[in-house]
């Protein structure tokens, strides 16, 4: 903290590179970047970015998996006064393709193969057909009709990519002075990043967080998690999602480290831990924790330096619980509810609350927001222990959905943000999450929109009509399961329509299983969809159906 606060992500990067200099910023299993070296390879993508040409307001994209770049990048483009669009690895071409043009990018920085099943270079081709014919150095694309450079990090690169280099090169000519004008220039109310979420239509939206949202939201978590510079923070989760960048955004700017793995692997994730002495934890989903406290090297492995981990027991399998504390009894546990239109997290534990509330419940709010469980017909607050939508307000939450007012005004009403969560507090205020109001599925953290799953089966051609319930599992607490009405006549298998969805839908959003119906369960004029799940999971022994 300083005495002046600073509210906006390049100058948040300046002052901690100013004030711990050498000190490690960014851990990876085989790599490390000071404050100073953080900040030296972030003015050097924002410098290219200006002799690019790209202005103020701007919105430059990152396809990337988690490593070194995405961070300088995230950073590069807010400091040339652009604006961050972090897009979900995960997504296939049909996504990626509504993305890039949806968000206006107008450029856009990723790499070619990642892995045998990861190729983005790949993808963007699937996703613009277009791209083979077209001239890296400005592309004319009827499908994103914004974009104009896509930034290849790696060798060997596609003729419709420019290199990193040249990339890099173009920015050579540009005076620091120039650049740190570009930073002061900027607002905190200035948006900071574009982060798209599932909603309960078929495409994502993109949530605009500010400068002053971001970093006020991360600032008043550290407070609460009394982070400080010593602090090392480990986390797991992708970079392109907001639960990455908040405990990213939140020990930076305590002028700490940030540790992290490129993917998920437990025997590193753990190895990673005990070596470099880290004192928070972010795994926060449950298949992340099942894998550490599954995995052999998890006995022998020092977490003698973790002081806390949030770890969400509060809907977690209770058998997770009680193996972690086991394990380590001297860690302080604690939840948190959050979202990314509320740049991360809303509410969450104090250190001092007792173990029962910091396992069994999801924390308070966060200074600065107000939050609120109201009755969905009428509005009213509901009482302690009475379910109700969650909604909130205050400096650090959304601006709105990118190209969507009316999605926008769905949600900002009266100064209050609808999540569409239903929760309750206790008597003590501390809040609990239990589900979404409306058709949305959480599948190991993800949001999931049964709309696009739904969709994406009625493109086949023997399908009629599709509906996608969340069924329960034990590693990603929820998976999707479609239920199927056939074109009269046609014929189509549970493999075959699985199959279908592949390549088009993320992993994640793949049915897990397909059911036929010939008459759909119905209410006075809509299908119930909590009989047919109720229906799957007596099928499946899978335990209650509520």
């Amino acid at each position: 903290m300083t005495d002046a606060p600073i509210y906006t992500y390049g100058r948040m990067l300046r002052a901690s590179a100013a004030a711990r200099g050498e000190a490690d910023a960014l851990v990876f299993p085989d790599r490390r970047s000071s404050h100073a070296e953080l900040h030296e390879a972030a003015r050097a993508w924002a410098r290219a970015f200006i002799a690019m040409g790209i202005r103020p307001g701007q919105n430059v994209g990152i396809l990337l998996t988690t490593r070194p770049e995405f961070v300088e990048l995230l950073f590069g483009i807010v400091m040339a006064g652009a604006v961050a669009v972090p897009v979900n690895a995960r997504y296939q071409a049909h996504e990626l393709a509504f993305v890039v043009k949806d968000a206006d990018l107008v450029t856009l920085v990723t790499t070619g193969k990642v892995a045998d099943q990861l190729n983005f270079a790949e993808r963007l081709g699937a996703a613009f057909p277009a791209l083979g014919k077209a001239d890296p150095q400005a592309l004319h694309l009827d499908a994103a009709p914004m974009l104009r450079r896509i930034i290849c990090l790696d060798p060997p690169c596609q003729p419709f990519m420019i290199s990193r280099d040249a990339a890099l090169a173009m920015g050579e000519g540009i005076a620091d002075a120039d650049l740190d004008a570009r930073i002061d220039a900027v607002d905190p109310e200035d948006i900071a990043f574009i982060l798209y979420t599932s909603g309960t239509t078929a495409n994502p939206k993109g949530a605009l967080i500010s400068h002053r949202g971001i970093i006020g939201n991360s600032r008043n978590l550290g407070v609460r998690y009394r982070v400080t510079a010593e602090d090392k923070v480990w986390s797991p989760l992708p970079i392109f999602h907001i639960a990455g960048i908040l405990p990213l955004t939140m020990v930076l700017d305590a002028g700490g480290a940030y540790l992290t793995v490129p993917h998920f692997d437990a025997g590193t994730a753990l190895a990673m831990l005990g070596r470099e002495g880290a004192t928070v934890a972010y795994p926060s989903f449950v298949t992340i924790m099942q894998d550490l406290i599954t995995h052999p090297s998890f006995p022998t492995t020092d977490l003698s330096k973790l002081r806390l981990m949030n770890s969400n027991f509060a809907v977690q399998p209770a058998w997770i619980r009680e193996a972690m504390t086991r394990a380590m009894p001297h860690t302080v546990q604690v939840g948190t509810y959050g979202l990314t239109e509320g740049a991360g997290t809303i509410c969450t534990s104090h250190i001092d609350d007792s173990f029962e509330l910091r396992t069994g419940r999801l924390g308070v709010p966060l200074a600065e927001w107000e939050v609120r469980i109201v009755d969905i017909e009428t509005g009213r607050d509901c009482a302690p222990g009475e379910r109700g939508e969650i909604v909130a307000r205050g400096p650090n939450m959304l601006k709105g959905y990118y190209n969507a007012p009316e999605k926008s005004a769905e949600v900002l009403r009266g100064g209050w943000f609808h999540t569409g969560d239903i929760g309750s507090f206790d008597e003590s205020g501390h809040i609990m999450f239990h589900g979404r109001t409306k058709d949305m599925l959480k599948v190991g953290g993800e949001n999931v929109a049964a709309a696009e799953i739904e969709s994406m089966l009625q493109t086949h051609p023997a399908v009629k009509l599709a509906q996608v319930v969340g069924i329960p599992d034990p590693r990603y607490v929820e998976v999707p399961a479609a239920f199927v009405e056939l074109v009269a006549g046609a014929t189509a298998s549970e493999a075959e329509l699985i199959a279908h969805c592949k390549g088009q839908l993320a992993s994640f959003k793949i049915p897990r299983h397909v059911r036929f119906v010939e008459e759909w369960p119905m209410s006075t004029s809509k299908i119930q969809k909590y009989r047919l799940r109720a229906r799957l999971i007596a099928e499946l022994g899978l335990g209650e159906a509520a």
